[in-house]
């Protein structure tokens, strides 16, 4: 019996262990003051680097709203660049702390791969461009062409169930980084290039000429775009969670980064818990009392982040769509701050 209970005591220890070893992510960021993001090589507008070598974007963005609550400074991060094949590696492993990437939640990602979504932070779909050139104007009509597509992603799959349910054959252009999918269709190695109409606006927003090319109008795919963390450390991920409800309830409740310190001694009950002037929430997360009203000072709501970066103002020119609020006839929606 004494045997038996030690071996049992043994086992409890051991999942505590382990537990623990998936576990702290926090304090691991907190005691290296630096925030590390598993993000793309590069997609205009979503995370790229300028000519000085500052990344920036709506991914960067999240990114650095992450720093600004955790370490109450949005520039302490470090972007870990990552293709499709790569990222989940590189979050798993430890190289990053977060992946704030343009990356579709599924099931087989959620569950083999063993991550945890918090949230839908950019709804999409996927979609075809051609140069106006080739003459086509419906994805119906692509029937024997080649096709530019990056390895490791979903859009592998959805390109051949696209040409199967419609009788038609492709050949696939296989590359692993959006900037070899670019340079591979501009130069005519292939007729089509698909992923997520989001990224082909924001590559199409790069070419010498953008008005040479056209996004066809069918959108064949669901894609869901949210940020994930390593499964097993449940504080770490209800943090970035609340951080992305943060900027998106901070914008249905009309709080901006130029009057979130106005805001303080707003009469809405919801805006007080939110920013940390009542409540506890920032206790409950493991943060400070004010970390909500640091993302929003620091970066903005979302709707500021996604104006910023590919709104119809910018280069991308992106219109919300089902990125709007839920009460502007979007699906952007946070749960309360209660």
């Amino acid at each position: 019996m004494r045997t038996l209970a030690k071996i049992a005591l043994t086992a409890i220890a051991v999942g505590a262990m382990a537990f623990t070893a998936t576990a702290g992510t926090l304090e691991d960021v907190q005691a290296r003051g630096e925030l590390r993001c598993v993000v793309s090589t590069g997609i205009a507008g979503f995370a790229y680097p300028d000519d000085s070598g500052t990344w920036k974007g709506f991914d960067i963005d999240f990114c650095r709203a992450t720093a600004a609550a955790v370490l109450g400074d949005a520039s302490k991060i470090k972007t870990v660049s990552s293709t499709g094949k790569t990222r989940f590696t590189k979050l798993n492993s430890g190289e990053g702390d977060v992946l704030w990437r343009n990356t579709t939640i599924t099931f087989s990602r959620d569950v083999g791969v063993k991550l945890t979504f918090v949230g839908v932070n950019y709804y999409d779909g996927q979609g075809f461009m051609v140069k106006k050139s080739l003459g086509v104007k419906s994805a119906k009509e692509l029937d024997g062409a080649s096709v530019c597509i990056q390895t490791g992603t979903t859009t592998e799959l959805n390109l051949a169930d696209y040409f199967r349910t419609n009788n038609m054959n492709y050949e696939a252009v296989v590359i692993e980084k959006n900037s070899e999918a670019r340079a591979a269709y501009l130069s005519g190695r292939c007729d089509v290039y698909t992923t997520d109409a989001s990224g082909l606006a924001a590559t199409r927003s790069t070419f010498p000429d953008p008005s040479g090319h056209m996004i066809l109008p069918e959108i064949v795919s669901k894609e869901p775009l949210g940020p994930a963390t390593r499964q097993g450390d449940d504080q770490w991920a209800d943090i970035v969670r609340w951080i992305y409800n943060a900027t998106v309830t901070a914008e249905e409740l009309g709080v901006t980064s130029a009057n979130v310190d106005s805001m303080k001694s707003a009469n809405n009950p919801e805006i007080l818990r939110m920013l940390g002037v009542e409540g506890s929430q920032g206790e409950e997360l493991g943060l400070s009392k004010d970390w909500a009203y640091q993302v929003i000072k620091q970066i903005g709501n979302y709707g500021e982040i996604f104006e910023r970066n590919i709104g119809p103002n910018t280069a991308i020119g992106l219109e919300r769509g089902l990125n709007d609020l839920w009460t502007r006839g979007g699906l952007q929606y946070s749960p309360p701050f209660r």
